[in-house]
């Protein structure tokens, strides 16, 4: 992804990803983000995915899945956030394939 090298974060799990260092991290199956109830949240659509938004205190981004059945997380440190949302536009055609569309219970 984002043509790195992968490295996965530890423990190791099947639900887990990184690539590159520091690394870029993909966690499936997270709980869902108390700010996705906000109706001022941030959110960004990349290649018909969308995307919550989260700017944290250290400078890195998070993005979670939204209206998807699933909730798939990706973690950017502040070092690699200059390549804007390249991450996403590379995981959205697997997030497209293997999470169908709608509501995570």
């Amino acid at each position: 992804m984002d043509d790195q090298e992968r490295r996965d974060p530890s423990p190791e799990s099947a639900l887990t990803a990184g690539w590159g260092n520091p690394a870029i991290i993909l966690r499936c199956g997270v709980e869902r983000p108390e700010k996705m109830s906000d109706t001022e949240a941030d959110g960004v659509e990349v290649n018909g995915v969308g995307w919550l938004l989260e700017k944290q205190r250290d400078g890195s981004f998070r993005f979670t899945t939204a209206l998807r059945k699933a909730y798939v997380e990706v973690s950017i440190p502040e070092d690699r956030t200059a390549d804007g949302l390249a991450p996403l536009v590379d995981l959205a055609s697997a997030v497209k394939k293997t999470i169908p569309e709608g509501i995570a219970d």
